[in-house]
């Protein structure tokens, strides 16, 4: 009975004890064993029958049948205030962006009494855009490690207390941000699916291991640069590989040429550097044009395609932005998709060999080339859908009116990925409006098929995978796909006939709306 009475003063008075003191760290408590797990770390155990407790404490600590609480308590804080786990962020890679400007805060979860991190950050802005005088940002990646002797898993919860003011601030509803173990493989890549947008801050919570590893977390999975590089490579050993010149920063803007046809196509990527899809997209369209996962064997359509077309493919129009962590400009500061042309209203010169030489390069090049058929491939911020933006130029008719319809309906029968319905507003020419962006100027300048293939952020909501979203692996199969609708549409591409009078209801052009909700 006095056993039984002293057990319980024990119990109330180191409940107590625990209670002040389990906001550093996890607490085991076996009445039966008290005992360091990895290096000091406790964890509690309230559910074991109540005993006689006995004390261990590495080799310092003897079994003591009369022990002080006092000295329970002093070993017990110093295994605790020992372990507190410690956390880095880092976005000191290629493509990395972040701001860890503001220090956690630590919090004590009700139901387990483990250690919470409050970690606060903020996506750092891109250089001055002159023409539209703002700073984008948007893009943030950034890699987290939990350490500090933790031997049990450790709940952070992450906000980005910018978000609200982000370029395109409205896109974080439906958004979910991705994370993953390993940096450089893009398939290993899944969403978090608690990620909220409210009060003006992007919020999501992970648990991490209590192994002290690493997890990043991205806006869209990075095409690193080496990975561009071990592409061009690749491409290398099966068609030619120019460099049509320099980014400011001194990188090549490499164009891959293959195929002897009669129609020249252009397939741009990546203007804008944060999009990482495109660049994913132009990896699936050049690893099926050229047999790069098979040692250059090719199926049949490719055969046959590439005696239709000459095709001039840059996989990365933005190499500095893309390493710097940018979301739409260059090294300067410059919008690539704004830089086709004068902005006379501005007094602004476009493009140029100080601003956007990477602009200057591509474009020189198609006028000595000519084209037929222009993509520029990107990803788009607010709509949860893949689509096809027209061109909004004066030469807008019957002709490119329908050219646009044909090939976006065959683009939709080839991959279900792609669709119709959904995408921006169509607009119509006005006198005196600028010709700047890459799809308008090249419509205007060549008379020809011309559009911005957009990819989501989101998930693909015509085919959802809330746990992957629209990813890597789909941007590959969706750029593989765009063939079969341009060996469709190349009959028509130069056609001096009405041909638009000729084809099936199922190639009518679709007005697109954005109103998707």
């Amino acid at each position: 009975k006095n056993k039984t009475s002293r057990m319980m003063r024990f119990e109330r008075r180191f409940t107590l004890l625990y209670k002040r003191l389990a906001s550093s760290a996890f607490l085991l408590l076996d009445w039966g064993i008290i005992s360091s797990r990895g290096g000091g770390v406790f964890a509690y155990n309230v559910g074991a029958k109540p005993a006689f407790p006995r004390l261990s404490f590495g080799n310092n600590i003897k079994r003591n049948r009369r022990f002080s609480t006092t000295a329970a308590a002093r070993a017990t804080a110093t295994a605790l205030f020992s372990s507190n786990p410690k956390i880095s962020i880092s976005d000191a890679y290629d493509g990395g962006n972040i701001d860890y400007s503001v220090n956690h805060d630590i919090s004590q979860s009700d139901q387990q009494s483990a250690t919470v991190l409050q970690v606060a950050l903020k996506i750092k802005p891109d250089p001055y855009t002159e023409l539209e005088k703002k700073n984008h940002f948007q893009y943030f990646s950034f890699r987290s490690t939990v350490g500090g002797g933790a031997a049990v898993p450790t709940q952070v919860s992450y906000s980005i207390e910018n978000a609200g003011d982000a370029s395109y601030a409205e896109a974080w509803d439906e958004f979910t941000v991705f994370y993953s173990t390993s940096l450089n493989d893009p398939d290993s890549w899944r969403r978090k699916l608690n990620t909220e947008y409210k009060n003006g801050k992007l919020v999501w919570s992970h648990e991490h291991s209590g192994n002290g590893g690493s997890v990043y977390f991205c806006y869209f999975p990075p095409f690193s640069y080496d990975r561009h590089l071990q592409l061009i490579e690749k491409c290398s050993e099966y068609a030619k590989i120019e460099s049509l010149g320099h980014s400011l920063d001194g990188r090549d803007i490499e164009c891959v040429k293959v195929g002897s046809g009669d129609r020249t196509c252009w397939i741009i990527h990546r203007q804008h550097p944060g999009e990482h899809m495109a660049e994913f997209f132009a990896e699936g369209l050049l690893t099926r044009l050229l047999g790069l996962d098979a040692n250059g064997a090719v199926d049949g359509l490719i055969h046959k395609l590439l005696k239709m077309y000459t095709f001039y493919i840059v996989p990365s129009m933005n190499p500095d932005g893309a390493i710097r962590g940018h979301l739409r400009t260059n090294a300067c500061g410059a919008n690539l998709n704004r830089e086709w042309t004068d902005n006379s209203s501005e007094g602004y010169k476009a493009p140029t060999a100080e601003r956007s030489p990477e602009v200057l390069a591509v474009l020189n090049k198609m006028d000595q080339v000519g084209c037929d058929a222009f993509i520029d491939v990107h990803g788009d911020e607010g709509l949860p859908y893949n689509f096809l933006a027209q061109a909004a130029v004066p030469n807008w008719g019957a002709r490119l009116e329908s050219l646009h319809g044909a090939f976006l309906a065959a683009y939709c029968r080839a991959n279900p990925d792609m669709q119709q319905t959904y995408a921006y507003e169509a607009v119509q020419f006005q006198q005196g409006d600028n010709l700047n962006i890459a799809s308008d100027q090249i419509a205007a300048r060549f008379d020809c098929l011309s559009v911005t293939l957009e990819m989501p952020f989101k998930d693909c909501w015509s085919n959802p995978d809330p746990e992957r979203g629209w990813n890597p692996a789909r941007a590959r199969k969706l750029g593989a796909s765009v063939v079969d609708s341009l060996v469709y549409i190349h009959p028509y591409l130069r056609s001096a006939n009405e041909f638009w009078n000729d084809l099936p209801e199922q190639d009518s052009y679709v007005v697109p709306t954005s109103k998707y909700k």
